[in-house]
């Protein structure tokens, strides 16, 4: 069974432009929504997937965030290439990551970080999300039980080396988060059960930008951009891109 995997998504909407960047084992999925609403809002909207994401789990494994980081700059020199010369960046999670990365490598408007880890809280919780999106995916593909659990046992033995690269990845972004001068609304989830929370409060102090702002959101988990309180993210996310200073 083919199962159909969403599509990275381009939504034109005017001359300010946004790149929005998923999390890690997710796919353009994660931002949609928001790109939806920014997009009615006069905001194009472009979403890139990162290699190894929205395919068979084995594929994943082969990838490591150095594909990644290569994927979220060709989704902003797209942006550069389709003449829009001023570019925010939203990210969720390992999207958070990268878009702090952003910041300090090219020239960026805003900079929304959601749920973004500064430190793995371990290799093993890691680990096992690993292990979910597999099954998931799996599921998904209509196998039965028995045929899943065979395919499972031999990822397990496939060697998990994009784990260690992407704590060295998070290491070295928070080295450089005081070399941020972008304007940047820090978004945590209060009941986030993946990273340690307290990264939130690591990359507010750190930066360096002169208009910065955190938000907690009581009622969410991590995949925030999908929770209960999506519609006032949506609405804070609009309010700050709207206070930064667009040349159009």
């Amino acid at each position: 069974m083919k199962i159909a995997v969403p599509k990275p998504f381009m939504f034109r909407g005017g001359k300010r432009a946004v790149l929005l960047l998923h999390g890690f084992t997710g796919n353009s999925a994660d931002v949609r929504m928001l790109g939806r609403f920014l997009e009615k809002r006069g905001y194009t909207c472009h979403a890139p997937h990162y290699k190894g994401h929205g395919v068979p789990p084995e594929e994943l494994v082969q990838t490591g965030p150095d594909d990644w980081w290569q994927d979220v700059i060709n989704g902003y020199n797209y942006l550069k290439n389709q003449g829009y010369e001023e570019i925010a960046v939203g990210g969720l999670s390992l999207g958070g990551v990268f878009s702090l990365k952003l910041g300090y490598t090219v020239p960026i408007k805003g900079i929304v970080p959601m749920c973004a880890p500064m430190y793995i809280k371990s290799e093993e919780v890691m680990y096992q999300g690993i292990l979910e999106y597999a099954r998931e995916y799996k599921v998904r593909e209509g196998k039965n039980e028995e045929r899943i659990e065979i395919e499972m046992n031999e990822f397990r033995k496939t060697p998990m080396t994009t784990l260690k690269a992407l704590q060295a990845l998070i290491s070295d972004v928070r080295d450089h988060v005081d070399m941020i001068y972008a304007p940047t609304f820090v978004v945590q989830a209060r009941n986030d059960k993946m990273i340690n929370t307290e990264s939130a409060n690591i990359i507010y102090s750190e930066v360096e930008s002169v208009l910065k702002e955190i938000k907690w959101y009581e009622e969410s988990g991590h995949v925030i951009t999908l929770d209960k309180e999506r519609d006032q993210l949506h609405e804070d996310i609009y309010a700050f891109l709207e206070k930064l200073e667009w040349q159009n």
